[in-house]
């Protein structure tokens, strides 16, 4: 039988868990087997750049700490995972994707998004949507194409009168 210390120390680091989920909008559950220890550093240092930070716990208290949100990744919590935690929604997707696409031995598996299971479909999809800056530059450009026909619609007009 365990003892109370080793159990306290667990009960802990399930909340510690739960903590980070609660407080998080994107979690991904990926495989770092294989990664060196530089590669793994350098994701880390990406994504704390974006606010978010990749953890490593027994499979076993993950699942704990996720049956207790009432969220399965039943399947998934087998041989070693990290965990993404990230504040914001798109910028650690993007950044995870990005690197498993370089480091072909990183393999996202699943995530929580918004509070809501994503399969690795979903994950890419969210990793497909533009940055923050990147929809403000399209909205803008598609604003100013509408200003720019109206200039040209209205210089027309006016050589149209001068005839």
């Amino acid at each position: 039988m365990a003892s109370s210390k080793v159990l306290e120390a667990k009960k802990e680091t399930v909340s510690e868990i739960l903590d980070y989920i609660k407080s998080s909008e994107s979690v991904i559950l990926f495989q770092y087997q294989g990664l060196t220890v530089s590669e793994l550093s350098e994701l880390r240092n990406k994504l704390r750049e974006t606010d978010a930070i990749v953890k490593v716990y027994k499979n076993t208290l993950l699942k704990r700490a996720l049956d207790e949100q009432n969220i399965s990744f039943e399947g998934f919590l087998e041989g070693p995972n990290a965990i993404l935690f990230g504040k914001n929604l798109l910028e650690p997707i993007k950044v995870i994707s990005d690197f498993a696409k370089d480091h072909d031995k990183l393999s996202i598996r699943i995530g929580i998004i918004s509070g809501s299971v994503a399969d690795i479909a979903t994950i890419q999809d969210y990793a497909s949507i533009p940055s923050y800056e990147g929809l403000l530059t399209m909205l803008c450009r598609g604003m100013m194409e509408h200003v720019n026909k109206l200039a040209i619609g209205l210089n027309q007009y006016a050589e149209n009168l001068e005839k």
